[in-house]
């Protein structure tokens, strides 16, 4: 695992437990991270001081990494997004593979389980590029395979939300649901 990665799971054990105010805000600085903290206490409903403490208190606690702007790849030269699937030989991660992350194409590099060891998002200029890309990967002694999905379109692309879905549907009412049939009676 890489240091950043290392770091945040550290982080992660000390969190204070965030409220429904806290997942306000947060959601609120997910729709729109330059909005000011005046504006920021009028929609949850808190003063300006109240909403800088709170972001103040998560980002100490690590729960508020940063903020960041979103950048439209296609307006930046880079309309096509893959995903990547690299196999290799032992564990995943190694060195010569976390090199990959010097090139800005590479936008995500997870280390999972399953079929594959790692998965890459990329964005690039084109499919040549993208061959470049893979090229690279090829040449890293450890890599075995790798499997491409290039994107045609996407639907849902977004950053972390900090709302949870507390009560999730059982079986039953999502089986009449996605058949049309009417969902059970409460017991």
């Amino acid at each position: 695992m890489n240091e950043k990665t290392e770091d945040l799971r550290r982080k992660r054990v000390g969190l204070r437990p965030i409220d429904g105010m806290d997942r306000k805000i947060l959601g609120a600085l997910v729709d729109n991270a330059d909005i000011s903290y005046a504006q920021l206490g009028e929609k949850v409903g808190l003063s300006p001081p109240a909403v800088h403490e709170r972001v103040r208190r998560l980002k100490e606690a690590g729960t508020l990494v940063r903020s960041s702007a979103i950048v439209h790849g296609p307006a930046v030269g880079k309309p096509l997004l893959a995903f990547v699937h690299v196999d290799t030989k032992g564990w995943g991660k190694s060195s010569q593979l976390m090199q990959i992350s010097n090139h800005p194409e590479v936008e995500e590099i997870h280390s999972v389980s399953g079929d594959t060891c790692m998965l890459l998002k990329v964005r690039t200029r084109d499919t040549h590029d993208l061959e470049s890309l893979l090229a690279y990967l090829y040449a890293i002694p450890t890599v075995t395979a790798t499997r491409t999905y290039v994107v045609l379109s996407t639907y849902l692309e977004r950053t972390v939300q900090a709302e949870m879905t507390e009560n999730w549907p059982d079986m039953e009412t999502l089986a009449a649901r996605f058949s049309g049939a009417s969902p059970p009676e409460a017991a």
